[in-house]
């Protein structure tokens, strides 16, 4: 499978420019099975959403910037993934969206909220880890400060690739590059993070590190730091199928029961 990482810039608060530049970015881009998008990545990491969240249907979940992903992802015969900042029932959510070319999707509500920031007074976290089937690949979607929680994060044996995306500062990327390869070596999995770059008003300046990483904890890909590219990176099953016959750690894990 083919990983298109967008590592970007994105403008504070305007998702329709930000919408029209990855628009534009995916359809120069080479074919690819799956674009990944940073965190919020119509309107940059906003904790006061209540001007800019986009309302979405209370049943289905889905709004404006999903409708949009549904027409990109079809028009490129690839799958779109990013998190969004939603309005569902007067409750704000930093939703994950995981649209197929087909229109098969999946969403995720970011569990861990970044208390520091303020994130957690307005939106409200997640409850429930999420499993996607997509082309022969497991796929566990989470977001920016899920990845500092290994429990979360865990693969039962039933994860081939964690998609972190994130709005990641540049104070403590040292703790991003470690914790991804960290997640990959642990779960014996392929793990792919996307963080953006540039500046907004609200926090400081992001330098990207976008990553995608081997089962072994080895840099597949890398995206150039503090410039805004896609860089494309490409995983397979049978060398993670053979990895884990030889060294099958995953079957002496502990069992566990997620946290309320």
């Amino acid at each position: 499978m083919k990983l298109s990482l967008l590592q970007t810039d994105l403008a504070w608060e305007s998702p329709a420019d930000n919408l029209e530049h990855h628009e534009e970015l995916i359809e120069k881009a080479d074919s690819s099975d799956l674009f990944v998008l940073p965190e919020m990545f119509s309107t940059g990491f906003v904790t006061d959403p209540q001007n800019v969240a986009e309302a979405v249907d209370e049943e289905t979940g889905e709004g404006a910037t999903f409708a949009w992903m549904q027409k990109v992802a079809a028009q490129k015969g690839a799958a779109l993934a990013g998190s969004v900042a939603v309005n569902e029932g007067g409750n704000f959510y930093n939703r994950f969206y995981f649209v197929q070319p087909d229109g098969i999707s999946y969403q995720y509500d970011k569990r861990h909220l970044f208390s520091m920031g303020g994130e957690n007074k307005a939106y409200t976290r997640g409850g429930q880890q999420v499993m996607i089937q997509y082309l022969d690949f497991r796929i566990m979607p989470l977001v920016c400060y899920d990845l500092r929680f290994p429990v979360w994060s865990r693969s039962r044996g039933d994860c081939d690739l964690i998609l972190y995306v994130a709005s990641w500062p540049p104070s403590r990327i040292g703790a991003w590059d470690v914790l991804l390869r960290a997640r990959a070596i642990e779960n014996q999995c392929y793990v792919a993070g996307v963080n953006r770059v540039g500046n907004d008003p609200c926090h400081e300046g992001y330098s990207g590190h976008s990553v995608l990483v081997d089962y072994l904890g080895q840099p597949v890909v890398a995206a150039r730091e503090g410039r805004e590219e896609v860089v494309d990176g490409y995983i397979e099953r049978e060398p993670l199928d053979e990895f884990r016959k030889k060294f099958p750690a995953f079957l002496d894990a502990d069992k566990f029961d997620f946290p309320e």
